[in-house]
């Protein structure tokens, strides 16, 4: 009994060769897809970078330290996630209401408030910090990202101090403007 295989194994196959030259040109449909693909992203992700935020960096460093000012505004976020306003720890709801009202005492081009994050700060807590500085009115926020010889950090004692002296209080807030009279 025979399968038929023996004739399927005996036909022979004929190739056929072309007597012109070969084809060489680049087949330029997957190169339209690579394109194509890649405009696509480009124009996806091109709207996400126009939102940003000015940052004036100096220009050129100088070797002379600035004495501090006592009246400036510094805010420190610790590790834990607290938030003091000049070494006086604030909660999240009163943040900004404090926040504005140490910032109504201030003329408006001197509306300026640095920020003192702790290396291992929540990200979070520091924009909440920063959000929270800018919706108060602050005009410049300051960002210190290394400690500066001379000023004053936060929950810190004055350089010269005897130790176990207390860090500098908060400015005191302006007193409430009076009510109007009744009509």
């Amino acid at each position: 009994m025979s399968l038929g295989l023996g004739k399927h194994l005996a036909k022979k196959r004929k190739f056929s060769i072309s007597e012109g030259r070969p084809n060489s040109d680049i087949n330029v449909t997957p190169l339209v897809d690579v394109v194509l693909v890649l405009l696509i992203i480009f124009m996806v992700v091109t709207p996400l970078l126009e939102k940003d935020i000015q940052v004036r960096v100096p220009d050129e460093e100088s070797e002379t330290v600035p004495e501090p000012d006592p009246s400036q505004i510094v805010v420190s976020i610790e590790e834990s996630g607290t938030i003091k306003l000049n070494s006086e720890a604030v909660d999240d709801a009163a943040y900004v209401e404090r926040m504005k009202r140490v910032l109504a005492a201030k003329a408006p081009d001197e509306k300026l408030v640095f920020f003192i994050p702790e290396e291992k700060a929540n990200y979070g807590r520091v924009v909440f910090a920063l959000d929270g500085a800018r919706s108060a009115g602050a005009k410049i926020l300051g960002v210190i990202t290394e400690p500066v010889v001379g000023i004053v950090t936060p929950g810190e004692a004055p350089p010269g101090a005897p130790p176990g002296s207390p860090a500098p209080a908060a400015p005191a807030a302006p007193p409430a403007p009076p009510a109007a009279p009744p009509k």
